[in-house]
């Protein structure tokens, strides 16, 4: 399974890929930013769906894995938010792949083992985890711990579904009569 983890943003859209290998270890394939210009509001949407898309058309992955919106102090900045990731949505639906979202407590906790860490802390693990020389700009290790948290994600899913295909699903479980 291939991975594009997407950090959307209406100013910089971070992206990481990432592989799953056979063994189940992680590995890194690429990550950067889409860097969207000031302008009107439609033109900066269709950067960030042009940048996914090319993105998408360049490194062949298998699923889009993206951050939902939080609700932030600021209604307008989480609204412009919603759009830059409707649009990376879009991008990954027009391409046929599956998309998966993920809070961003969910993806710290995947990355870092807490749901409230700090981008450094974000960057050293994503850093870590895969094995890379530096860490990686902050948007881009942000994409690469969302795209880490699917990979995560969907190993539980597979442990869960082969444990629960063994049987009743009872697994270990003992019982005795009283």
């Amino acid at each position: 399974m291939r991975i594009l983890g997407i950090d959307p943003g209406s100013r910089i859209t971070g992206f990481g890929v990432i592989q799953i290998l056979r063994n189940g270890a992680l590995s890194y394939v690429a990550s950067g930013c889409v860097r969207i210009p000031k302008g009107d509001l439609a033109g900066r949407l269709k950067t960030v769906y042009d940048g996914v898309a090319e993105i998408i058309r360049t490194y062949q992955p298998t699923v889009l894995a993206i951050e939902k919106v939080f609700m932030a102090a600021n209604a307008d900045s989480a609204l412009k938010l919603g759009q830059a990731r409707g649009a990376a949505i879009l991008a990954g639906v027009n391409h046929s792949l599956p998309v998966a979202e993920y809070t961003a407590l969910q993806i710290k906790r995947a990355a870092v083992g807490k749901g409230h860490a700090e981008k450094t802390q974000v960057q050293h693990m994503v850093r870590a985890l895969l094995n890379l020389p530096a860490a990686p700009q902050a948007d881009a290790a942000d994409a690469l711990a969302c795209a880490i948290c699917h990979a995560h994600h969907d190993a539980g899913k597979k442990a869960v579904s082969a444990g629960m295909g063994r049987g009743n699903g009872r697994r270990g479980l003992r019982y005795s009569s009283l």
